[in-house]
């Protein structure tokens, strides 16, 4: 049996697993959001795991615990569609097994608590699988450029901008090495959106250049790359080009759903492209234009309670400040207030810095005493 065939079995299998519960794609969805704290995951993804397109390593507590299966038994399944041999109960665990486990363990913590306190953790595992890298073996290149990823997104989410930066192109290199092509494109996104979040528009556009031209993308790889191209026109000033980017990006987000998307793609969604739209707005002085969009990007991540929750509401936040909607800040300012005690994402938290400064210069009295009364001792 060959890898596609491993991995079809597990699929069919998951999908045997959740229809006894008697759910649907789009319900065990919700249900995986809700038992991991993240509000990103989407049927799309459920369906390419039952199509056999990826083994959901990093969803299988989550996923044991809303089917209520056994967990080992799915981590056994899983091993088996990996193609590895069996271990007994007293054999020692992979470290690639383990490997895997911590990868997942710690964005699962990052979208539930934010990237400050998991970042070094991340690098010490980049680090240690980097070191064992022997040869040419191209499935373990691929696989420590994976690791690489997911610390450099741990390290922009802390704020450590120029480690990530580093991190990130030399995950690049080893994913090239490899030959892991989707991988490519997901850290070249990642390295365009933190050029992006530090104002560096002119590289994020270069980016999202070789993106989009020369070679042939999925359709949601291109979405994605139009999306940084937005925001890295918006930030340059210009107008025309990044809504029509925007608008582009929008217009394609159901069209351009395929069987062969990428596993990454799972992020955009509807509220995450509004988001983009409004921060493009606000990145070109109009926060009237933006405040709708971000209004909706904010009810759309409503009760996932973590990183991306704290994002979109802050967002909104911004943007009732620069209007002066004093009145109307209050809510998301209160909103805020359960999701600080939770989440540390540095990076969110210098924005909040900033818009809170604003409201103690310019808003009246009884909102910044609102504002310091929620932000006390987070």
């Amino acid at each position: 049996m060959n890898d596609r065939e491993r991995r079809a079995e597990f699929g069919a299998h998951l999908a045997d697993l959740r229809k006894q519960a008697k759910l649907s794609q789009g319900q065990l969805a919700t249900g995986l959001c809700v038992a991991s704290g993240t509000t990103t995951l989407t049927r799309n993804e459920v369906s390419r795991w039952e199509r056999g397109g990826r083994i959901p390593d990093a969803w299988l507590p989550s996923i044991a615990q809303v089917l209520r299966v056994p967990l080992d038994d799915l981590k056994r399944e899983a091993a088996r569609a990996r193609g590895e041999a069996e271990l007994s109960g007293s054999a020692e665990r992979d470290p690639d097994t383990y490997v895997q486990d911590a990868v997942g363990w710690l964005l699962a913590h990052d979208n539930r608590h934010g990237g400050d306190h998991v970042a070094d953790a991340a690098v010490q595992v980049w680090e240690a699988e980097r070191g064992r890298i022997t040869g040419e073996d191209k499935q373990h290149l691929a696989q420590v450029a994976e690791i690489g990823e997911v610390a450099g997104w741990l390290l922009h989410d802390a704020a450590r901008y120029r480690e990530a930066h580093a991190t990130l192109a030399e995950a690049h290199t080893l994913a090239r090495l490899a030959g892991d092509v989707p991988l490519e494109w997901f850290i070249l996104d990642l390295i365009a959106m933190i050029d992006v979040h530090t104002g560096r528009a002119g590289e994020a556009m270069a980016i999202t250049d070789e993106m989009l031209t020369g070679r042939q993308v999925p359709g949601r790889v291109a979405l994605m790359a139009r999306v940084r191209r937005a925001r890295s026109l918006a930030q340059a000033g210009d107008r025309g080009r990044a809504l029509d980017a925007m608008e582009r990006a929008t217009g394609a987000l159901q069209d351009s759903i395929q069987a062969n998307d990428p596993a990454f793609t799972w992020w955009i969604d509807a509220t995450e492209v509004e988001l983009h739209t409004g921060e493009a707005l606000l990145s070109l002085g109009d926060p009237r234009a933006a405040l709708p969009h971000l209004q909706r990007s904010s009810e759309g991540s409503r009760g996932g309670g973590g990183r991306r929750e704290f994002g979109n509401v802050l967002a909104e936040l911004t943007a009732l400040v620069q209007l002066g909607a004093w009145r109307d800040a209050e809510t998301p300012l209160l909103r805020l207030e359960p999701i600080l005690r939770a989440v540390t994402s540095s990076r969110t938290r210098v924005r909040l810095r900033s818009t809170l400064r604003a409201i103690d210069r310019d808003a009246p009295g009884w909102l910044a005493d609102t504002a310091r009364e929620v932000t006390a001792t987070r």
